[in-house]
């Protein structure tokens, strides 16, 4: 009776992998299909001083970013496919481009910024490679036990609008944005939110991933923000744009917040959605016309320095 059950067990198993499988291929069949992309430009974090600020965007969502001597990541992701794991099977898409740097090259971030458990954000495996006990990893209310898989260091759970001020004088807040944060249908309770982030008078916003919303004007009683991050892909079909918000939207809310630059995220690294991969930042720049200058990184592994309000 025992084999039985297991091979009960093994089919049920099989037949939920065929359903996944299927399901997420007639989604993606009118998706593109880029050839990969070998990064053309590497940041050199390892020479960045504490004089300035910096912020280099390595793919996707994940950006490493110093603020004086404290250097932090956002939603670490390396793998080069992300998706639902069944065993060896990986039912997802596949990176098209290279990450702006090697594991092996990133110094060990201080704090590491987590938005929501989606699995092309939360990467267990990425996790993994990128902590070390010391980090402290601030993540949205109900997934610290996500992180606790991996980590046994400080985890700060913030719910929307809460903030925390770390031991390094970093300050974290939690900023309310329009997505959702299930990692699978039943995962109901986990949060999902943006960071602005602020030492020494020098902040950075980094939205995660959200549609279009009208509130981040709330930011400004901050002060002057100096580089907002939003995203600008996965907009299509239309019916998307309900967690994504299009390029044009995307500027809006950049101004919204009245930050100096805009670093656009969460594009041309894993085909998610029906727009050809290069149209986000076209449309962007069109949608900013003689600003587009405030664009300060168009590319996987570019770097941007700025300094802060007390340099």
């Amino acid at each position: 009776m025992i084999w039985k059950a297991l091979l009960l067990i093994v089919l049920v198993v099989m037949a939920l992998a065929l359903w996944v499988y299927w399901q997420y291929k007639r989604m993606t069949k009118s998706f593109p299909r880029p050839e990969f992309r070998p990064a053309k430009q590497r940041p050199s974090p390892r020479e960045w001083g504490t004089s300035e600020c910096h912020i280099s965007w390595l793919g996707h969502s994940t950006l490493l970013c110093s603020l004086g001597n404290v250097l932090f990541m956002t939603d670490p992701v390396f793998s080069p496919k992300v998706g639902v794991r069944l065993g060896p099977l990986i039912i997802g898409p596949r990176r098209y481009s290279e990450p702006g740097l090697a594991l092996s090259d990133i110094p060990t971030p201080d704090v590491v910024l987590m938005s929501h458990a989606h699995l092309d954000h939360f990467d267990i495996p990425s996790l993994r490679k990128v902590l070390h006990p010391e980090a402290i990893v601030v993540t949205p209310k109900g997934t610290g036990r996500l992180v606790r898989r991996v980590h046994s260091g400080k985890i700060c759970e913030l719910s929307v609008g809460e903030s925390v001020r770390l031991e390094n004088g970093m300050t974290v807040e939690s900023v309310p944005v329009r997505h959702w944060g299930n990692r699978f249908p039943w995962n109901r309770s986990y949060g999902y939110c943006g960071y602005l982030v602020e030492k020494d008078g020098a902040r950075i916003f980094f939205a995660g991933d959200t549609a279009h919303v009208t509130h981040f004007a709330d930011l400004r009683q901050h002060g002057t923000i100096d580089v907002a991050c939003i995203p600008i892909g996965a907009y299509a079909p239309e019916t998307f744009q309900g967690a994504h918000c299009t390029p044009e939207q995307a500027w809006d809310m950049f101004l919204q917040t009245g930050a100096k630059f805009l670093v656009p995220i969460h594009w041309g690294t894993f085909v998610l959605s029906q727009e050809p991969i290069d149209e986000p930042l076209h449309r962007l720049e069109q949608a900013a016309g003689s600003e587009r200058r405030r664009i300060v990184i168009r590319q996987i592994g570019e770097e941007f320095a700025f300094a802060s309000e007390r340099s």
